[in-house]
């Protein structure tokens, strides 16, 4: 620590003296030591010397250890003042004992703070933890005798009935300033009467009365001083409420009065005495209307018309370096902590603390806030709550105003660790403004203005009735050409007409004005502005009647720049966001939204956001997959837009999500189905189900599109006979058909987020006329001796994706027997060119001048045939190459490997391959069929038709 200075010198001497005459004895009892840290404790704190010329005997307990942990005096207090009051008979004891003992805790606080370098958070655990222990002590002490003069409460059954205490604010964040006031709100669990008193009382009655002793208890001003203020006008209603209100009432009141603020309020609630199940009941009460079920971004206009109104009172009280209230202050880190709570926590359970360092980690860890961000806060967040305890400390008075005395200025600079008050402020000054930078860009303190910048001819644009004749030529002026400005005045003009019939409250109406003029300024600085607003009409439709989405995109620029990225790249992802607004939430957090999670980390990251639904509620659990999957989708869909993801990584990421929601399907079909009938008999004592899905297709071969369906088939071990085991028994075989189909329900029921995935089970034996599941054994037989050759071209791009290793490695021999089998190249080549040939006659979608990307000649089925006839008639040759590989890049790099392809033909091949899938996936994006000029890709299918007449029989296909 610096020097002291000589104001402080002074001032140290004049409250020594004082002390000495009045404590001579307790000053000869005194080291050396103790007096040099008495004396600069002096120097620093008028209460402190108050404190100790009152109870000089408390310069003898002090304790020097400086490694003294933080729960050892907490854990104490409790237990120290029962012990204290046990003996007291009347309130005016009562009142003397808690001022006295408070006193000479905040004194030790003040002491280890001040001198012995305490950190801030050891202060707000001893503070915090004081006052619920002064509190709760007064109250067991009232409500025992007050129970003697009045009965005790009960409920129906006559059971006791206790008064829970709500801890609001900092204290239930448990970040209790120094001299702070504290916010209380008085509940009960229900309504009855006072048994064993003279007379009958309302519960409600008694409650109120023991709120008034308790408050007045801690409020009341004595000899000794004060405990706490107590404010009391959080509770429902406010100031003209009941004092104590049951759970039926304030549960009423929440649901049906309950404003913005108070959410704000009850984030940091916390009920300080433990009342079991009451306690439990409480919390889940109040949880729903703090953290909504769905993101809202409403609060932030609320939090921002509440900072406006902090912002107004401090003006009109003249307030001048308030660092709390001030413009970087505890108060904005408060509201930056609390906009992402609010906001996301219903969704976030990490997100649903009380302790703001706490709040500012998890909105770290969920992606709200970066790590910098975070940190930066947290650092400014404690070096604001040190000043303003040491500030608090002085005199023990409620302020958090810079000192404009000399002797106070001295004090907070030295404390802090500064020779002069200008560093002090110098470094403070920096701690506010970079809170203040951050809460501007998340809050600001005016109206978000960014419609302020859009030019007045968009606002004139929305506001005023045009039709659509007046308003081509005005958005020709603005640059737009005939063409574009009159498909932008008719989607305009439609979505005028339509949105007015939609159930529309006036902070609706208020949100789409602010955002309006924005958006078409913005849709004006795009190439195809008629098309890109035609996108976004479905969705504003969709939102208008949900005002938190729309306040979302005039609060959130950086949501507004997402969304116009993603709807002028993708019709497809517009029609997403139009159909399932609930996605709009992750346009919050962009550097999530083009990060796609790693492949290996969907099936945890499933498991992990069905963790929030009930196992036993299937409709829950059918639309959180469903929401899982849009999400992820969306994802996606963003990276691959941004370039962040090439063409087959986003074939990886659509292929492994829909994998993990493959396997998740089949474990919620197996709990559900086995609940009811048990599992077969001979797998009661096994692990595994006996049970596998092989995926076929793009999903078998890795090569995933956004709008694919699913290629699925079922199997299951041989061997596996007999009945269930539960409580209504099936035979094995009616079993696994109750599984596939409950399978099959689960993905194809339609939600309100829709259907899951389409799926195809035609590639079962048999067709659509085969058995729903096969045994592995008839599997195989029939994939020998009954399969076409077009079955056995689709078994190349199979896979099992759901099943134990040991069916993994039965199904890997199947497949490698009836892959490999030997077979007449001719033969098969002619078979292979008869159904190409089959399939283009029917499939080929393409008119003059266009070339359809898949079913063309040069296109990717006839790739995809030639792999497969690689495949069929080399498999017996090179089974440990060919057979390997389900998807058509690996296989080609095989026939490198075992020298049938050269690897210019090789690359060639899987060059055009990719050229074509990427123009298909672009199409795909814009929700366009798969068919170009045929002026496109020449060359790329040029390579194709010379692989296909090589290895083909030379059929001529391109001739």
């Amino acid at each position: 620590m610096v020097e002291m200075p000589q104001l402080l010198v002074t001032q140290a001497d004049k409250h020594w003296s004082r002390f000495a005459e009045r404590a001579a004895e307790v000053v000869d009892r005194l080291g050396e030591a103790r007096r040099a840290q008495l004396y600069a404790l002096f120097a620093c704190s008028d209460f402190a010397a108050d404190s100790l010329c009152q109870q000089p005997e408390l310069a003898l307990e002090l304790d020097d250890a400086r490694d003294l942990h933080n729960s050892e005096r907490a854990a104490d207090y409790a237990s120290t003042l029962a012990q204290q009051l046990a003996a007291v008979k009347d309130e005016t004891a009562l009142l003397r004992t808690l001022r006295r003992y408070r006193r000479r805790e905040l004194l030790l606080i003040a002491w280890r703070e001040m001198l012995l370098g305490a950190e801030v958070e050891e202060s707000f655990v001893h503070i915090s933890a004081l006052a619920d222990a002064l509190i709760m002590a007064a109250y067991h002490w009232l409500y025992q005798h007050q129970c003697r003069d009045l009965g005790t409460p009960t409920d129906a059954e006559g059971n006791r009935v206790p008064m829970l205490i709500l801890g609001m604010g900092k204290l239930g964040g448990g970040e209790l300033n120094f001299s702070s006031d504290i916010d209380l709100i008085f509940t009960f669990p229900h309504n009855g009467v006072t048994r064993g008193g003279r007379r009958e009382l309302a519960n409600q009655q008694f409650f109120i009365r023991l709120g008034q002793k308790l408050v007045n208890a801690l409020h009341q001003t004595t000899v000794d001083g004060q405990v706490y203020r107590v404010d009391m006008r959080l509770r429902p209603f406010g100031e003209s409420g009941p004092l104590a209100v049951s759970f039926t009432a304030m549960e009423d009141y929440y649901q049906h009065h309950g404003r913005t603020w108070e959410r704000y309020a009850m984030v940091k609630a916390r009920i300080i005495n433990d009342e079991g199940t009451y306690s439990r009941e409480l919390q889940a009460m109040l949880k729903p209307f703090v953290f909504r079920r769905y993101i809202d971004f409403g609060v932030i206009d609320s939090l921002r018309q509440m900072k406006a109104m902090i912002a107004a009172e401090v003006r009109r009280k003249g307030l001048h370096d308030n660092i709390k209230l001030g413009a970087g202050g505890i108060r904005e880190i408060e509201f930056i902590a609390q906009v992402f709570q609010l906001i996301r926590g219903g969704r976030e359970p990490a997100l649903q603390v009380r302790h703001l360092p706490k709040a500012l980690a998890a909105a770290w860890e969920s992606g709200a806030l970066t790590e910098g961000e975070a940190g930066e806060l947290h650092q400014s967040y404690r070096f604001l709550r040190r000043v303003e305890n040491f500030l608090q400390a002085f005199d023990d008075q409620q302020t958090q105003t810079l000192p404009h005395d000399e002797l106070n200025r001295s004090r907070l600079a030295w404390l802090m660790g500064y020779q002069h008050w200008d560093d002090f402020y110098q470094a403070l000054r920096h701690a506010m403004d970079q809170v203040r930078l951050q809460f501007d860009g998340l809050i600001g303190d005016n109206t978000e203005a960014e419609e302020e910048g859009a030019p007045q001819i968009w606002f004139d644009v929305w506001q005023t009735d045009l039709d659509e004749s007046e308003l081509i030529p005005l958005l020709q002026e603005q640059g737009i050409n005939e063409e574009k400005a009159t498909r932008l005045a008719r989607a305009l003009c439609s979505f005028k007409k339509e949105y007015p019939r939609r159930a529309m409250g006036p902070q609706g109406r208020q949100a789409l004005d602010k955002l309006m003029p924005v958006l078409l300024d913005r849709i004006n600085q795009s190439g195809t502005p008629g098309m890109l607003f035609a996108r976004l009409q479905n969705l504003l439709l969709q939102i208008v009647t949900r005002t938190a989405y729309l306040q979302l995109l005039v609060e959130n620029a950086g949501a507004l720049t997402q969304l116009i990225r993603l709807c002028e790249a993708s019709s497809l992802v517009a029609e997403q966001l139009a159909r399932y607004p609930i996605l709009l939430d992750e346009l919050l957090v962009p550097q999530v939204l083009y990060n796609p999670i790693p492949l290996d980390g969907y099936k945890d990251e499933l498991r992990q956001f069905l963790l929030r639904v009930p196992e036993d509620d299937v409709e829950q659990q059918m639309e959180a997959l469903r929401q899982f999957k849009q999400v992820h989708l969306l994802r996606i869909a963003a990276a691959d837009i941004a370039g962040a993801l090439p063409l087959m990584k986003v074939s990886d990421h659509l292929t492994w999500l829909a994998e993990a929601i493959v396997e998740e399907v089949v474990n919620q079909a197996w709990v559900q189905i086995s609940a009811r009938h048990g599992v077969p008999s001979m797998l009661a004592d096994s692990s595994h189900r006996g049970f596998g899905v092989v995926a076929y297709g793009k999903l078998g071969g890795i090569e995933l599109a956004y709008s694919s369906d699913l290629d699925l088939v079922f199997v299951h071990e041989t061997g596996i006979k007999g009945q269930t085991n539960g409580n209504k028994p099936l035979d094995v075989r009616q079993f696994y058909l109750r599984l596939a189909q409950r399978i099959i329900h689960l993905f194809s029921t339609r939600t309100a987020s829709g259907v899951l995935y389409e799926l195809d089970m035609r590639l079962r034996p048999s067709g659509d006329s085969g058995l729903m599941v096969s045994p592995l054994d008839a599997y195989q037989n029939y994939l020998q001796n009954e399969a076409w050759t077009w079955e056995h071209q689709a078994l190349v791009r199979s896979r099992l994706i759901v099943g134990n290793s040991a069916l993994y490695q039965e199904f890997e021999r199947v497949r490698r027997e009836v892959l490999g089998k030997p077979r007449d190249k001719a033969a098969l080549a002619e078979e292979v060119v008869k159904m190409r040939e089959k399939m283009r006659k029917h499939m080929l979608k393409a008119g003059a001048g266009e070339f359809h990307l898949k079913q063309s000649v040069g296109g990717l089925a006839d790739i995809e045939f030639l792999t497969q006839y690689l495949v069929l008639a080399y498999g017996d040759e090179y089974p440990d190459a060919l057979i390997r590989w389900s998807d058509n890049i690996r296989i080609l790099e095989a026939a490198v490997e075992v020298g049938l392809l050269e690897e210019g033909e090789a690359h060639r091949l899987k060059t055009a391959y990719c050229a074509i899938r990427n123009r298909g996936h672009r199409l795909s994006l814009s929700d366009q069929p798969g068919r170009v000029p045929d002026t496109e890709l020449v060359q790329e299918r040029d390579w194709v038709v010379a692989s296909w007449n090589k290895w083909l029989q030379q059929t001529g296909i391109g001739d």
